[in-house]
């Protein structure tokens, strides 16, 4: 049910006190026997809030320490790559960061002027660095909690792949951080922020000037420039602000205009989410209003979340575009437009992605891999060039450049916002109008996702099912043919169960931070089906649940 003011200006009520936020990391000291209050990663790092005593200055601390002491275990012994977003809490741990890795006498390299930097730059800077130094291997820190609200902060790790730390490198940072927490810091290394930020030990990187020079070789920026298109950016007040403006100056993009460039650590311009908060998420109708609102001003209009690695695009004949939609349509473009991709390339999706995807890659004669949630599955497959594209559906992608190489193994909403322009200057059509063709020819889909209670208990349950405790044969009226526990594309546990049909599939996964588990479904055929198969779904799992 949605908030009677989603999709609705902010009101003063709905700002956060960004100087409570800021006194509270500081002065807040969380309890390490707290489960709340511990260094957790998930999928995209460490997030919490000040106000919840789960980011703090001593989690930053005990987390930038971890990581010292994992690079050093590894044999890392190139630059620290560092970016932050524009939330609130980003600048201190930034600050923090800063103060630990040069007390550690690791050399880092930040923005110059310390400017606000996305993921998708430090991972590019990743590894053009690696690239340009054979053995010798460099890493990053991002400063974000995302699209998450303007209370939270963030904390992720890129190991030299580029891409997502995967779930031993994170463990194994999250377990040492937390042993200092409880050892109250005793082993954490650090110098005065002015010291450290004007020592010998951090450098001045320019982020931006590299990676909007290399844009290039992954988009077509020519047929972007020739056709006039009127691009309307919107950094939703996070990190790509100055991207796109430098994007638009260094290819002469004239009709490029950037929606709004104000920051605000409140994030006072936007409009509300579905659930009532102020959340920076490029894929939400709701959040994105003001530019669905303005979308007949623009030929292209786009989104990115804070730390612009999701995209958004809108177009003036259908608005914002299901990430789904966008998905195929951009793996129906790029594999039929990049002649210098290899033929046994092949394109990795989520297993709770749309199968319009699975349909379209079929069409296309390209090799699908499905894997569980998490961009870090893509990273191997991006860094070896097996995998050309990877996407997931809460809008988040990343694909080659023209040759084929690596651009990024993080996900990057610069670049699939770019490519909205190019697939309209290309074929002349809009990317919505791609997907009704798309969809005339593989079928339309019904697709969402529900909430339903679990315990922490149950959940647990669900994490590690079996196809064997699955007992149902048939879901919405149709044979059940495939029960998964594991991917296929790599074999990896999903971490709860996907059931498929001939039309249909449904997956379930616990949450991390609520109890409840997550049913992903869809159907291609029509919303009465897919409300059928929701309701079966649940019956499903809470049979395997409580037998």
């Amino acid at each position: 049910m949605a908030h009677p003011r989603a999709g609705t200006p902010a009101l003063p009520e709905d700002l956060i006190d960004v100087a409570a936020v800021d006194r509270a990391y500081y002065d807040t000291t969380p309890d390490p026997e707290n489960p709340l209050q511990q260094v957790v990663f998930g999928t995209s790092g460490h997030r919490g809030s000040s106000l919840d005593a789960s980011f703090n200055e001593a989690h930053i601390l005990a987390t930038t320490q971890a990581i010292v002491e994992y690079r050093t275990g590894a044999g890392i012994t190139g630059p620290l790559f560092i970016g932050f977003d524009t939330h609130a809490l980003s600048i201190p741990a930034w600050r923090t960061a800063l103060e630990v890795l040069a007390a550690n006498e690791v050399s880092t390299f930040t923005a110059t002027d310390d400017t606000f930097t996305p993921t998708p730059a430090v991972s590019r800077a990743i590894l053009k660095f690696n690239a340009e130094h054979p053995g010798v291997q460099s890493d990053g820190i991002v400063v974000t909690p995302s699209h998450n609200p303007p209370r939270d902060g963030g904390f992720k790790y890129n190991p030299p792949s580029g891409g997502p730390a995967d779930t031993a490198i994170t463990s194994w940072i999250a377990g040492r951080a937390n042993d200092l927490l409880r050892n109250k810091l005793d082993g954490v290394r650090r110098i005065p922020f002015e010291q450290a930020r004007s020592g010998q030990y951090v450098t001045d990187h320019s982020f931006i000037e590299e990676y909007c020079n290399a844009l290039s070789g992954v988009v077509d920026m020519d047929a972007i420039r020739t056709s006039g298109i009127r691009i309307g950016a919107d950094p939703l007040g996070g990190a790509s602000v100055g991207y796109w403006a430098a994007i638009g100056f260094r290819y002469n993009l004239a009709n490029l205009t950037v929606v709004n460039p104000t920051v605000d650590p409140t994030f006072s311009f936007m409009t509300l989410d579905t659930d009532g908060k102020i959340r920076m998420d490029c894929s939400s109708p709701n959040a994105m209003a003001s530019l669905i609102g303005a979308r007949d001003h623009y030929d292209i209009a786009t989104g990115n979340d804070a730390d612009s690695d999701r995209h958004g695009v809108v177009t003036p004949d259908a608005g914002l575009m299901n990430p789904n939609h966008y998905l195929a349509v951009a793996i129906d473009y790029l594999f039929t437009h990049r002649p210098g991709w290899s033929e046994q390339a092949g394109v990795g999706k989520t297993l709770v992605s749309s199968s319009l995807i699975d349909r379209v890659v079929g069409g296309i004669g390209r090799r699908l891999v499905e894997v569980p949630v998490g961009f870090k599955w893509f990273v191997e497959g991006l860094l070896d060039g097996s995998i050309a594209f990877g996407g997931e559906e809460s809008a988040g992608a990343s694909f080659l450049t023209l040759d084929g190489g690596p651009w990024t193994t993080d996900k990057d909403g610069i670049i699939l916002d770019l490519l909205a322009s190019e697939i309209l200057a290309v074929t002349g059509k809009t990317p919505s109008q791609r997907y009704r063709e798309l969809a005339d020819r593989y079928g339309e889909s019904a697709y969402a996702r529900i909430d339903a209670p679990a315990s922490r208990e149950q959940k647990a349950v669900l994490s590690k099912l079996s196809p064997s405790q699955i007992t149902a044969t048939e879901l919405a009226g149709e044979k059940i043919t495939a029960i998964m526990t594991e991917a296929p594309g790599n074999g990896a546990a999903i971490g709860g169960l996907k059931v498929t049909t001939e039309n249909a599939w449904f997956a379930a996964r616990p949450s991390g931070t609520e109890d409840v588990y997550k049913i992903y479904a869809e159907s291609f055929n029509g919303p009465e089906h897919l409300a059928q198969v929701q309701v079966q779904a649940q019956e499903v799992v809470d049979a395997a649940l409580n037998g």
